[in-house]
């Protein structure tokens, strides 16, 4: 580009090209939660595929994954998506998934 009419030009430039960069990385940053998410519903959905089998399960596991089921689930509709994946997946260890 011709900058010399205008200079100021030059420092809008770089701001907007410094701004895309940092926009790109936040959301890159963001993206695997995001992906961790939208993956708590298919791991309640294994688990309640499991379960609509009627695994042979003690009473005390068949309490405790429905109780991690739940709390999974509740994890999730709160946004704490990180706990929610924590519960599902021990749900799913004890289920043999």
């Amino acid at each position: 580009m011709d900058y010399a009419g205008n200079p100021n030009s030059v420092f809008a430039e770089a701001i907007v090209r410094k701004s895309v960069l940092v926009l790109t990385a936040l959301l890159l940053a963001g993206a695997p939660g995001l992906v961790l998410a939208h993956n708590c519903p298919n791991e309640m959905k294994a688990i309640d595929a499991k379960l609509s089998t009627k695994p042979a399960l003690s009473p005390d596991d068949s309490a405790k994954v429905a109780r991690l089921r739940a709390d999974g689930e509740a994890y999730h509709k709160a946004g704490k998506h990180d706990e929610a994946m924590k519960s599902l997946l021990e749900a799913k260890k004890i289920l043999g998934i």
